[in-house]
């Protein structure tokens, strides 16, 4: 039985590409696997080096700054991604998984003693905020500041005075690191040497811009749809309970399944044929990662969750140079909702539910939750 919606299947199996329109601009989209895999290796035709553009829509009009390492190619890209990658990495170490599991099930336990909570205000987002403090290495009463922005703190009608508010906010952080750089995520960039030389201002901000605006909504998504599912489908938590060891699958198949991310662009430096669409120099193309996801030549039963599927080659982290360096933080915090749910939670059930639909000229997609509101029974 079909668990996922997939409003690109038709066009990925007829042709493989799709027109996206937004506005003025229109691009192809690239909806299969294989081929999507191959662009995203390809910088020299389908180049990262784009600033403000690689998001879709752009954001030329919500920021200053490129972000770093993603709105660049090699070898600038790789030597970028070079001085953050081990910071990144620590999230996989058991201290920081300890942390998180810990701040995980202090959550659960107040959803525990709840007659309902709102999964998406009152988990998801402090959660995420709460284990961004431990990423960052700065104190845990920051995250307060993280909860009060609210959730897509970076889009809709107010995301361009929350822009200014992040930059403004960043831009404080340097300074303090500045007099005084620490251990932290601003005191590493601080101290950071890039080919021989400091860091700029103008590079600090971009990666901490990434950090931020490229990785917060994304776990909050990715949190609220896996508590989702299982209110659902209790068959699916079941399976979960009975053998905690299928945790680690089963995150994989959520990070497939309801991929936060619906596409991200590259630009064509110069005139390119993408399936008979001509991309002008200087024009863009949309990597479809929530296509390639459900390509059922690459997954059977593509559009099914398979707790328990391997081999999973899910494009959820992007593929090539630019694997999103962000990926260990988020299989640590959705494997750790995963694991206390098992071991505190007996029961979940649905209590009510708004779906967010992403919704476009070119296609609709079922994107999580606005809101969902779930029971949580403790386990006997």
């Amino acid at each position: 039985m079909a668990d996922i919606p997939d409003p690109f299947r038709s066009d990925r199996r007829a042709t493989g590409v799709r027109a996206f329109v937004a506005g003025d601009e229109r691009m192809p989209m690239i909806l299969r696997h294989g081929e999507l895999r191959e662009a995203a290796k390809d910088w020299q035709t389908f180049s990262s080096d784009a600033p403000f553009r690689v998001p879709i829509p752009s954001e030329e009009h919500l920021r200053s700054v490129r972000q770093l390492p993603i709105e660049t190619d090699p070898p600038d890209h790789s030597d970028y991604r070079t001085l953050v990658e081990p910071f990144f990495l620590r999230a996989r170490q058991p201290e920081f998984v300890a942390r998180v599991e810990a701040i995980t099930a202090e959550l659960l336990k107040q959803a525990v003693a709840s007659e309902s909570v709102e999964v998406v205000s009152e988990f998801a987002l402090p959660l995420q905020s709460r284990a961004l403090t431990v990423l960052l290495g700065v104190p845990q009463q920051e995250a307060e500041r993280f909860i009060a922005w609210g959730v897509h703190v970076f889009h809709g009608e107010h995301g361009l005075r929350q822009a200014r508010e992040l930059e403004a906010y960043l831009g404080a952080e340097f300074d303090r690191a500045a007099a005084d750089p620490g251990d932290d995520f601003y005191g590493v960039l601080t101290k950071a040497r890039f080919r021989g030389r400091p860091l700029s201002r103008e590079e600090k901000l971009g990666f901490a811009n990434l950090m931020f605006a490229g990785g917060r909504d994304t776990v909050i998504h990715s949190v609220a749809t896996a508590v989702g599912y299982l209110a659902e489908h209790p068959e699916a938590f079941a399976f979960l309970r009975e053998d905690p060891g299928r945790i680690v699958h089963a995150a994989e198949e959520f990070f497939r399944a309801f991929m936060p991310l619906t596409h991200i662009s590259r630009t064509c430096p110069v005139e390119t044929d993408v399936h008979g669409t001509t991309v002008p120099a200087g024009g863009r193309v949309s990597l479809c990662w929530a296509s390639a996801n459900l390509d059922e030549t690459v997954f059977e039963a593509a559009d099914e969750v398979r707790l328990d599927r391997r081999p999973n080659p899910h494009v959820s982290f992007g593929f090539g140079a630019h694997l999103c360096l962000g990926a260990a933080h988020a299989r640590t915090v959705l494997k750790a909702v995963l694991k206390q749910l098992c071991e505190q939670v007996g029961s979940l059930q649905l209590v009510s539910k708004h779906e967010r639909v992403e919704t476009t000229e070119s296609f609709q997609r079922q994107l999580g939750y606005e809101t969902l509101n779930v029971a949580f029974a403790a386990r006997r």
